[in-house]
């Protein structure tokens, strides 16, 4: 009992004489995913996160609270308690001139909405930021078309776009039935906000969103819901008709529109691709041993592109989806490259600015899913320090920095 009590005075002592709270992201970590939930707790709270870019995998710095303190522990998050000494080299190390690291601070926790339908389907194609975001509990709210036409979004700072279909073409997998029943479901909604078809109420949907972003808003996509949201965007007013499209229906299209792509051609509407802008081959779910990797940017000069980019690892396996990859010769030179297979083509990860707002485009369905529909809900327990998943979570705090990127 006299041991017991030692050690619980030691740990008080050393506690106390604690004046931050360090979360490292490198291979220390027990549990990358949950740490962000920590900063988002954090900021819940009330309180600051410093987020130190490039400085052990991109950690977080956060004023010593014994909540915090307690909630590192329940979660399993690996943590340092540091003296305001330590702090102080910490922060004097990353404030040097010739180290690429820097200190952006998180203030306010980002009020999060995920476009998704809200039924029994949901849970028929796993949608992975729902997925991560349950698993570093971190709180959101499910829209779909309804409620983006009725301008709810306006309450909410971050939206995210996974497997959907803006040319109201449900995806061209009528061929499952729960896409056939999707499909009746858009079809009565359509008709019942009084418009001519599910394609008229998805462009509506996709100039909202396309609004919200360059009125100061953060637009994370993934998937065919990048693809898509573009090829709805350039096909306004084109005349184009997705069901009958043959292929050399591209004359209409008006690419001044769309957020990332260019020049890009539609695929006939037999055809499992929407367009070019794919760039894997029509059998988009087979698996694949190779690798992409993301850039490396000024931390002090590119701190967007750098804070969307912290990672414990810069190489990662890639990933299937309808839309696993992005062609790289139809980016816009507008928009920032943040992760490539270069040798095979392949964009993997895009940031870009619209107005007063930012919007970043994510290739492939989950990041540690097996490919094919059948593969069930990816346990991410089993995966708590991947870095595809990280990727998504920076982009979930990214509202939440106080500066802005200063382009070099």
């Amino acid at each position: 009992m006299k041991k017991w009590w030692l050690i619980a005075l030691v740990v008080i002592t050393h506690a106390s004489h604690a004046n931050s709270i360090l979360v490292p992201m490198d291979e220390s970590q027990r549990d990358h995913l949950k740490a962000y939930g920590l900063a988002y707790y954090t900021l819940t709270q009330g309180q600051h996160v410093d987020w130190l870019l490039n400085y052990r995998g991109g950690s977080f710095l956060i004023p010593f609270h014994n909540g915090v303190l307690t909630e590192c522990k329940v979660r399993g998050i690996s943590y340092e308690l540091i003296s305001a000494a330590k702090t102080n080299g910490i922060l004097s190390e990353i404030a040097k001139p010739d180290v690429n690291m820097n200190v952006v601070r998180l203030e306010t926790a980002p009020r999060v909405a995920v476009y998704s339908p809200k039924n029994e389907l949901i849970n028929d194609e796993t949608d992975a930021v729902i997925l991560v975001l349950d698993y570093a509990e971190i709180p959101y709210t499910i829209m779909y078309d309804e409620e983006i036409l009725k301008d709810e979004l306006a309450k909410y700072d971050w939206l995210h776009l996974h497997h959907e279909d803006f040319t109201g073409q449900h995806g061209r997998f009528l061929r499952r039935e729960s896409a056939m029943i999707q499909a009746k479901i858009q079809e009565e909604t359509a008709a019942r906000l009084g418009f001519a078809s599910v394609t008229d109420m998805k462009l509506a949907v996709a100039k909202r969103i396309k609004g919200f972003t360059a009125g100061g808003g953060y637009l994370f996509a993934m998937c065919s819901g990048a693809e898509t949201f573009d090829i709805a965007l350039a096909a306004e007013g084109s005349g184009i008709s997705f069901k009958d499209l043959s292929g050399d229906d591209d004359s209409g299209l008006d690419y001044s529109k769309t957020l990332a792509f260019e020049n890009f051609t539609l695929e006939p509407a037999v055809s499992r691709k929407f367009s070019d802008i794919n760039a894997n081959g029509t059998d988009f779910f087979q698996p694949t041993a190779s690798y992409f990797q993301l850039f490396e940017f000024s931390a002090k000069w590119d701190i967007v592109p750098s804070l969307l980019t912290q990672n414990h690892e810069h190489v990662i396996k890639e990933f299937s989806g309808q839309t696993s990859s992005f062609n790289s010769a139809l980016i816009k030179p507008s928009a920032w490259v943040l992760g490539d297979n270069k040798r095979a083509g392949r964009t993997r990860y895009l940031y870009g600015e619209l107005g007063r707002g930012h919007w970043t485009y994510y290739s492939g369905h989950d990041p540690e899913g097996t490919p094919g529909w059948r593969r069930g809900n990816t346990d991410l327990s089993m995966y708590p320090h991947s870095p595809g998943y990280r990727l998504i979570l920076n982009n979930v705090l990214f509202p939440s920095a106080k500066k802005k990127k200063q382009k070099t």
